[in-house]
């Protein structure tokens, strides 16, 4: 009598990181820049002595310029890539409907390449071009597959939205703090919400948290460093 087995009809199941990538370099970036952006812009303009109803306004200003320039820039960006993608994909389209057997030997290169004997790698493309020959030759050959292709809309709102979340954390330092504190306040406030946004990020993607933390909070303390400079210098001369 045959045994029961009870993971004989289950489908093995994997969960990758890189399907992560898209929306998690938009969040990460937006919200990084949110942080250091407004923070450094706050504390410039706190360190050239400024009321601290005019270092909010300042803030929320920057935060509405920055939001829409992370949204604006990241579609651009992210368009350009579709756009490229679009093109590869019709030029290789003409190609497979004008040199089909040239594809197929181009195809069955790329598996050679990677380990494939000649015979198998033919075997392979062929039924791979005989299933989708488009998809075969966008994912071996120019790189492109659903996990990674260009999705504007997506980055463009979640540059946006996580701008808007990272830039909010220094405001709530500014009029939360005592004012004889508030470069103090918003200088370290904002560096420990960059160490945890870093460690965060890294450990999404599979990464060091603490190199990850490291990271971000030394361009962030850096950026901190330089924007106060500056405001005290302006401030001074002023």
């Amino acid at each position: 009598m045959a045994r029961h087995d009870p993971g004989r009809g289950r489908r093995h199941q994997e969960h990758h990181r890189t399907s992560r990538i898209g929306w998690l370099r938009a969040a990460v970036l937006g919200a990084n820049d949110g942080i250091v952006s407004t923070a450094s812009l706050v504390v410039g303009v706190a360190a050239a002595h400024a009321a601290r109803a005019d270092v909010l306004v300042a803030g929320v200003a920057g935060l509405v310029a920055g939001a829409m320039s992370m949204a604006a820039g990241e579609y651009v960006s992210v368009s350009s890539q579709a756009d490229t993608e679009a093109a590869d994909l019709a030029r290789e389209r003409r190609e497979l409907a004008t040199q089909d057997r040239a594809e197929h030997e181009e195809l069955a290169g790329i598996y050679v390449q990677r380990g494939l004997t000649p015979d198998l790698a033919r075997q392979v493309a062929e039924q791979l071009m005989a299933h989708d020959a488009l998809g075969a030759h966008a994912r071996d050959e120019l790189g492109i597959s659903e996990v990674v292709a260009a999705r504007p809309v997506q980055a463009a709102f979640a540059s946006a939205g996580s701008f808007t979340v990272g830039a909010l954390l220094p405001l709530m330092a500014v009029a939360l703090a005592p004012a004889s504190l508030l470069i103090a306040s918003v200088s370290l406030a904002s560096l420990a919400f960059l160490a945890l946004l870093g460690g965060l990020a890294a450990r999404t993607g599979g990464a060091s948290a603490t190199a990850g933390a490291l990271r971000v909070t030394f361009w962030g303390a850096l950026a901190l460093v330089v924007t106060a400079l500056v405001g005290r210098l302006f401030g001074a001369v002023v």
